[in-house]
Formats: structure tokens, sequence, C-alpha cells
């Protein structure tokens, strides 16, 4: 929308459209959804809410009998969208989309909806709750781990579906698939609000220049107020840095539990076709050159025991064919190329893999026959290799140390034991964890591997071990940078839910890890939301002393802001830990003595082993 900025005399039947200026301005920008019903009712243009407020012009009356009115410019109409670059087609018949949001939003949930209403499953098949939540690790913590890509129809066009992680330290799985979506659907619930994740993916969705489709979820809860939830939202895209055309994000209000979704909270639908249409009208379908020669991004691994490795990723120009003659490059190794071929080409539709002979460039594939492919690399033609740009990602911010287990009982209960098994393990982690780092310790049996959080490195470390492997760790450490010479830590934004009964608790807590408050503002139902700038190192063991400052009601959610100069000694805890200082057989006449000095996680017959602080193992432990 273009704004001339000469003065204009208006005839009578201009004065109207003047004085939708002036409505409009009187709005302002503080509550977008109330806008945009204002403008419904008083038949302004949507579009004309995208304008900045200083863009917009002061409607002057120039004389008494009202015939004529100046205004200090005029509002032209939006340009036309362009048409594609010669060489390039639009795919009107497929939709590459992507869903994120903060952790227990209820991404997979409307996963489960929107697979169930577009008639993948049979009337009488048994369905699992989460079916995109696949892995047995994401069921039993009731979080999403690894992105997975599924595809629906609907009204004859494919939509390519990719779930993401919710959880901050998983943000690297949400960077990556970014590169194969057009558009996403950013997931807000009703009454939360935007949270630190959403903040996150926002960023790196509005940087891609992606279309983002805000959808309201929950908004069957009692204390839903999708009002306060839009103008967030906005003003979070404002925060971002977002240009007024991405300001005007389209709004759709859902229940992914419920499977229905309305264009407002009063005007609900009884199924999620409100939904499916606003995908299929907002999110442009891709534009590619299908002559052009192949280039396929790989963006993700996935592994058959019958197939092998297998590549996924979105076709960006050409066709790639079973039984092709590929090269394998990367921008990172220039002039590097290898030879390869497609053994098998699969494309996802309606919840499963289908075999194909060819794939056009627009659409998400998966293929195998590479068995030394990596996340980043190109598919490209063999007379033209010219690799895409590699995937970036943010860097980690915690280590811990990875070693051979050395106490008394090693050998006992894992069957991979030997530094040989764990560098493997560990190397190929690596071929499908962007965000992870692995390097030699200062021992030849031990490794620093360095993720994005504890939890991050914590679900690699319960994954290893229920694949039987017994290793040692040790204490996780933040990684330090010099930044212009000054020694620098990570620092996040700590987003605290609570009770006001304990708003006095969390505050004393987080000061005696030198956190700073920033905010603090009242939540629903008796809640308070506390926000916080701490250092990464004061994060560390904080839950669990939250959660007992609070009784355990109070929620925390954190997300990497920044280095800044090292903050000094922080107070980690209070209390000791009780350790065994000798190898043996735990007696009952001993528990009885030491029950009362702290928490026990023994009982009588368990057997124990004594562990000097030097050896780098968690005290807590043993």
């Amino acid at each position: 929308m273009a704004l001339q900025g000469h003065n204009t005399m208006l005839q009578p039947r201009h004065c109207a459209h003047a004085n939708m200026v002036a409505r409009v301005l009187a709005m302002g920008r503080t509550g977008r959804r109330q806008q945009v019903a204002s403008a419904a009712e008083q038949k302004i243009p949507t579009a004309m809410l995208a304008v900045a407020p200083q863009q917009l012009v002061q409607l002057q009356h120039s004389n008494r009998t009202g015939v004529a009115c100046r205004v200090a410019a005029v509002v032209e109409a939006p340009p036309a969208a362009a048409p594609p670059a010669a060489g390039f087609v639009t795919r009107d018949d497929i939709r590459n989309i992507a869903i994120i949001a903060h952790v227990d939003h209820g991404k997979t949930t409307l996963v489960d909806a929107m697979l169930k209403q577009s008639k993948v499953f049979r009337a009488n098949q048994d369905m699992a709750e989460r079916v995109m939540d696949s892995n047995a690790l994401e069921r039993e913590r009731g979080i999403t781990i690894l992105a997975k890509n599924t595809a629906i129809r609907y009204k004859g066009i494919k939509v390519n579906v990719i779930d993401t992680p919710g959880h901050a330290d998983f943000g690297g799985e949400v960077e990556r698939v970014l590169n194969m979506c057009d558009g996403v659907l950013l997931l807000v619930d009703s009454v939360e609000g935007p949270m630190p994740q959403t903040r996150f993916v926002t960023k790196k969705a509005l940087a891609l220049n992606k279309k983002v489709v805000v959808v309201v979820n929950k908004i069957d809860r009692p204390a839903a107020r999708p009002d306060w939830v839009v103008d967030s939202t906005f003003e979070l895209f404002m925060d971002l840095g977002a240009t007024d055309e991405q300001c005007d994000f389209p709004v759709v209000y859902a229940s992914g539990v419920n499977g229905i979704a309305g264009a407002s909270p009063e005007n609900m639908q009884e199924d999620l076709q409100p939904l499916f249409d606003i995908i299929v009208r907002e999110v442009a379908p891709p534009a590619v050159a299908p002559e052009a020669p192949l280039q396929m991004l790989v963006t993700n691994i996935d592994y058959d025991e019958h197939k092998g490795r297998i590549a996924i990723g979105r076709v960006t120009a050409g066709t790639i064919k079973k039984a092709q003659q590929i090269s394998v490059c990367s921008s990172l190794e220039p002039g590097k190329n290898r030879a390869g071929k497609v053994n098998e080409l699969f494309v996802y539709d309606n919840f499963s893999r289908v075999p194909v002979e060819n794939v056009q460039a627009g659409d998400i594939c998966a293929v195998t026959g590479i068995q030394d492919i990596g996340i980043g690399e190109t598919l490209c033609n063999r007379e033209s290799p010219v690799p895409l740009p590699t995937i970036k990602v943010e860097e980690p911010t915690v280590s811990m140390t990875f070693k051979v287990n050395t106490s008394p009982f090693a050998g006992k209960e894992g069957k991979y034991v030997t530094s040989r098994n764990i560098k493997d393990r560990l190397d190929r982690e690596l071929e499908r964890n962007l965000a992870l780092r692995v390097e030699p310790g200062e021992t030849a049996d031990s490794f620093v591997v360095s993720g994005r959080g504890t939890l991050h490195l914590g679900i690699l470390i319960e994954s290893m071990r229920r694949e039987g492997y017994e290793f040692e760790i040790g204490p996780p450490k933040v990684i330090t940078r010099e930044v212009d010479g000054v020694k620098c830590e990570p620092y996040e934004e700590a987003v605290v839910e609570v009770p006001e009964n304990y708003v006095g608790s969390v505050v004393e807590l987080f000061a005696q890890r030198k956190g700073e408050m920033l905010d603090m503002q009242p939540s629903i139902e008796g809640t308070t939301r506390l926000t916080f700038k701490i250092a990464t190192r004061g994060l560390l063991g904080l839950k669990n002393a939250l959660l007992t400052a609070t009784r355990g009601l109070g929620l925390l959610n954190t997300l990497f802001d920044s280095y800044r100069p090292v903050a000094g000694d922080i107070h980690m805890r209070e209390n000791g830990s009780l350790v065994a200082f000798e190898t043996g057989q735990v007696t009952a006449y001993a528990i009885e003595t030491a029950q009362e000095r702290g928490q026990l996680f023994v009982k009588p017959g368990s057997q124990v082993s004594a562990v000097s602080a030097s050896s780098g193992v968690y005290p807590d432990c043993v």
C-alpha cells in the first residue's frame, strides 16, 4: 500500500474514503482483532490496517459546507502480486507448511485432528493419541523431540505438514526444517499467549520471510482470552521488527482436541475446514524451475533396517528420478563432489511414504541409496553440480563430559562399555543432530559433548542408556567465549508462572543466582508471570529448587538471549549431598541414621560405591 505525499482536493465522492482513513487512525494499533471486527462493521478494507499510523493522514475539513475535504495524501490500492520469474512456474497443487509453537501449545494434537478429518485413517482403524510422536521418549515425556513429515489432501491440493518440537533445547530441529516450507502455522495458547519459544520460532520464520498464519489454539478453555493473545502476538511481531505486511497476519481460532476451527471465537465450525481454507488461501504455492538442473537440500535423516539411511528434503529445482545417477556436494567444501545413485524414491501422502518414479521441484521427498549422505548436503545433476547454502543453526551453550565407566560396577548393566562404542554412537548422533558438538576430552576415554541445554543432553543420555550403552557423565558446564577481550557466558530469558502467594519465594530464589527481574504482570486465575534475565549457569539445578519453593506449582520456561560478561560466583545450592564412603551393600542400620539428614534414593540391599569428587562424576548420582 503506497501513500503519495501531496495535497489533493477530493470531491464529495472521495470524502468517504478520507473519513475511512480517519476512522483507522482513531482505532490505533493496540487491539488488532477489535480493529478487524470494527473494520468489517464500518466496511473498511482490512489491508488498510497494515499501514503504519505515521503513514496515515489526518482529515482536514476545508470549509463549512462540507462539499469538499482536503487530505495530505491519497491511499492507493496495493500492487498486484508479481508473476513468477522467467523459467519459474507456480505449483498450485502443493502447499508446504510447518507447525511451530511453544511447548505444550497443542501442535501434535492439532496434527492428529487434521489427519483424522482428511480421511487418512480408516473408520474402524484404531488411532493412538499424538500419532506423530512415534518415539518412546516422546510418548513418555509428552513432548515432541524430533521433527517429522506427513501430508494430507484437501480439495485436490497436497499439503505437506512438518510437526516440530516446542522446547527451546530442540530449536535446532525447527531451524533446519523451515528450509522445506513456504509458510508456518504459529500456534499460540488461548490462555498463556506468546511464550519464550514462541518468540524464538517466530523470529526464525520472519527472518526467512515465511508466511505466518496465527492459530489461537485451545479456544475451548474456560479461561481463554483470545483478544489479549492476538494483541500480544501482534506486539511480538512488532518487537521482532516485522514488516507491515508480516504484521497483517491472518488469524484462525481452533481447538485441536475437539477438531474445530473458526474465523472468530463466536463463530466456530464443527470441523477444521476454516483452518484448511486459510492454509490454501494464505500460504503461497511454491514457485519452482522444473526445467533447471536438479537441486535438493537434505534437511533430515531417517534410518531403515532394510533400506539404510534415508535422506529427506525438498526438491528446490529440476526433477529427481528413481535410479538416477547424481552428485552429492556441499557449499562448505566447494569442488569436492562424490557420485551417488537414487535406489528408491518416496513422497509423503496420507501419513505414509509412497514409492514414486520421480518427484518434481516444490515437493518434499525421501531418497535411499546414499549411505554417507549428511544433513546440509545437496543432491545435484552430475553434469552441473551447484550446491545450495548449507543449514546453519545456533551454537550450543552447555557441555558435559561422557567417559568410560570406571566404577566398581562397570560392565554389569550395559552392553556397550568401551570408548570406541561410545565414540561410534556419538558420531552417529552428529549425523542428524545439527545442534550437537562432540570434542575429545582430557583423556583418551572421555568426550566433551555440547548441546543447547540440559534437556537436550539429557535426552541423548537416556536414549543411549536404553540402547545398552554404559558410561559416566560429568556435571553440566556452560560454554564461555571471548567477546572484545572480555570473558562472556550465555544468558537466558526465564519466564515463571507462579501463584501470587509464592512470588516472593521465586524472586528471592532468582536473586540468589544473580537473576535480574525484567517484568512482573498478573496472569490468570490468581497467578503472576515473572520474567528474568539470568546466566545459564544460574539455571543449572534451578527447576527442582523452584518446584520446592512453590510446592510444585511453578512453571519455568527459558530461552537463550545473548552472551554477556561473566556474572561472577553464583550460589548454586544451600545443602550438600549424602555420598557413600565405601563400596558395599546398604544396610538398614546405616539408612536409619542417614535418612534424618536428607532424602535417599537407595534402600536396604542396594549396591553402592565410593566415588571421589575428583572422578568428575556427579556426587548426586553416587
